[in-house]
């Protein structure tokens, strides 16, 4: 009992991770970093829920990829089959189940696959009866949205690395700074998410991390969760998450978008001075990255 009562008060993550890429990465091979990657978890014997493009997956390399995560023990989930934007009037609700089920078809064969779904760029359709047609979708499908409750942007930390290191080589690329500001970075956004939520939700939730299968992921990932432990956290595996009440509760189609806990406080109406839009993106790093020459 008093072991459960720890864990319920504190704040508490799990990992997902989003994409899946199969290219060498400025000169690290592409089995070798997602290795790497797998490696940080393992250590750590933690499960995480991989979000999957189906596109990339149908040829030796996108196989390996998915049978490597899933022999892991992680689970495989949907993240369409091209990764379009559903706020775009170009991309319908039509198209929208064909990219449902091209991914569904691809990981469904695999003995970890999950019928959870995640929206590219968080984005749910741009009006509320898309919203409703793409809900209705993933219903009848046997999908649930698999919300992220803390978003960042892991991606452009991960492509000024990229960069940095095509540039002036690894040896001349300053990767402990990059993962200083790396690690930072995804702390202060989890804490950003975690005080919102707590201040709705009067209790620590089971978050879901948003972070990508990328360079970054595969070189900072466990220095990552060892600073989560070091700010008391607790980090859980993704399926034990997906069970917290919160995903349960599904914002109105009017604030569908974002991460979970950002749609949650819009709809409330009482944080309009704590949300931007987008709620996270590259703009709102560059001026600190480019101060440090990242």
């Amino acid at each position: 009992m008093t072991d459960t009562i720890k864990h319920t008060n504190q704040p508490t993550v799990s990992l997902t991770f989003d994409d899946g890429i199969t290219a060498d990465l400025a000169g690290y091979p592409f089995k070798e970093w997602n290795q790497m990657l797998l490696s940080h978890l393992e250590k750590e014997d933690l499960k995480a829920a991989f979000f999957v493009t189906g596109l990339n997956k149908l040829d030796e390399k996108g196989q390996f990829l998915l049978k490597s995560w899933n022999d892991n023990g992680h689970q495989i989930a949907n993240h369409t089959f091209s990764h379009p934007n559903f706020n775009s009037d170009a991309n319908t609700a039509q198209m929208f189940a064909n990219q449902l089920l091209r991914t569904d078809s691809v990981i469904s064969k695999f003995g970890n696959s999950s019928k959870l779904f995640r929206f590219p760029y968080l984005k749910e359709g741009q009006n509320p009866a898309k919203v409703d047609s793409i809900r209705n979708i993933l219903a009848q499908n046997g999908y649930r949205n698999g919300y992220v409750t803390i978003d960042a942007s892991d991606w452009y930390v991960n492509s000024r690395l990229i960069k940095k290191i095509k540039a002036n080589g690894v040896s001349n690329t300053q990767l402990d700074e990059f993962r200083d500001f790396y690690v930072q970075h995804i702390l202060e956004r989890a804490e950003y998410y975690e005080k919102l939520s707590f201040e709705m939700n009067g209790r620590h939730i089971k978050h879901t991390l948003l972070l990508h299968h990328n360079l970054t992921s595969a070189l900072f990932l466990g220095d990552l969760i060892e600073a989560f432990k070091a700010k008391g956290w607790r980090v859980i595996d993704s399926d034990t998450a997906f069970e917290d009440p919160i995903f349960g509760q599904i914002p109105s189609p009017d604030f569908a978008g974002e991460s979970l806990i950002w749609s949650m406080a819009k709809q409330s109406g009482n944080y309009e001075d704590r949300l931007r839009y987008p709620a996270e993106d590259s703009r709102y790093e560059k001026d600190k990255m480019d101060q440090l020459d990242l």
